[in-house]
């Protein structure tokens, strides 16, 4: 299974509406990254946060400065699948 993000668009506050290449989509709220600190503390500059696109390369959600989350994560938290076995939560 293959967990890229095709598209991305803002709905409100920190939620984006995420499209995957398997055809699945659903809707991710980021707010809770501001307090896992590190390069996510960036998030509470919400214009920093709005400057989000999707890394055609990365195949996942981007920000500048390289601040990324990783496609299967949000995979996960979009569609409420389970993670695979090989990614450490």
């Amino acid at each position: 299974m293959y967990f890229g993000v095709l598209k991305a668009e803002h709905i409100e506050n920190y939620k984006l509406a995420l499209s995957f290449e398997d055809g699945k989509t659903g809707i991710v709220d980021l707010s809770g990254y501001i307090e896992k600190g590190g390069v996510f503390s960036r998030f509470s500059d919400f214009d920093y946060f709005m400057r989000f696109y999707v890394d055609d390369e990365a195949d996942t959600v981007c920000w500048p400065d390289g601040v990324d989350i990783a496609p299967e994560t949000l995979y996960h938290e979009a569609t409420g699948e389970p993670l695979p076995e090989w990614v450490e939560e």
